[in-house]
């Protein structure tokens, strides 16, 4: 049972990833003030002090910029290039949290970094079929991308229920999509 907890929490903070790059990292990072980000595998070689201003900075421009249309555009690209790599950070680091010994720490890596990848690719379809997305679904993926990230580290459980529901979300998406697209198929005539 200790081990579906982990994985829970690991879930929930490669969800929160999967939102937003920035914030998750410098929200782990400020919540366990006497570690930082010596339990993060990348991170922990650099200073401090530059990954701090570092993603600082970015989370900043998550804030703001995410309720523009053009910085929604830049960080839509960027997320979806390091989504998969901040989930997988996210995903060893708060199993590595947990008092729990794992052996695959490589395999949680993984399937967080690609649990990261498909809601990032789902917000980026949703992005791209609505022409923006709205300002109010911005700060609900701020929000939401905090929360995962408390819960990941306090409440487990329910941050990893949080996350499952998102991946319904996201397989719900895709047939919607599907749908669209067939209908947009059958009203194109052939050439």
């Amino acid at each position: 049972m200790v081990i579906v907890i982990g994985v829970l929490a690991a879930l929930s903070a490669a969800a929160a990833a999967g939102l937003r790059i920035g914030l998750p990292l410098l929200l782990i990072g400020l919540l366990r003030t006497e570690e930082l980000w010596d339990n993060m595998p990348i991170l922990s070689v650099i200073d401090p002090a530059v990954v701090f201003g570092v993603l600082t900075s970015w989370s900043l421009f998550e804030l703001f910029g995410s309720k523009k249309l053009l910085g929604q555009r830049v960080l839509q690209l960027v997320q979806l290039g390091f989504s998969p790599i901040v989930g997988g950070l996210m995903a060893v680091t708060v199993m590595k949290l947990t008092p729990l010994e794992v052996d695959i720490l490589w395999l949680i890596g993984i399937l967080g970094g690609l649990f990261a990848f498909v809601l990032k690719l789902v917000q980026v379809g949703w992005f791209f079929r609505l022409r923006g997305l709205p300002v109010w679904v911005a700060l609900l993926e701020d929000l939401l991308s905090i929360f995962l990230v408390i819960f990941a580290l306090n409440a487990p459980q329910q941050g990893g229920l949080i996350a499952m529901f998102l991946l319904w979300l996201c397989v719900r998406s895709s047939s919607t999509w599907y749908r669209w697209y067939r209908s947009q198929g059958a009203e194109r005539p052939l050439p």
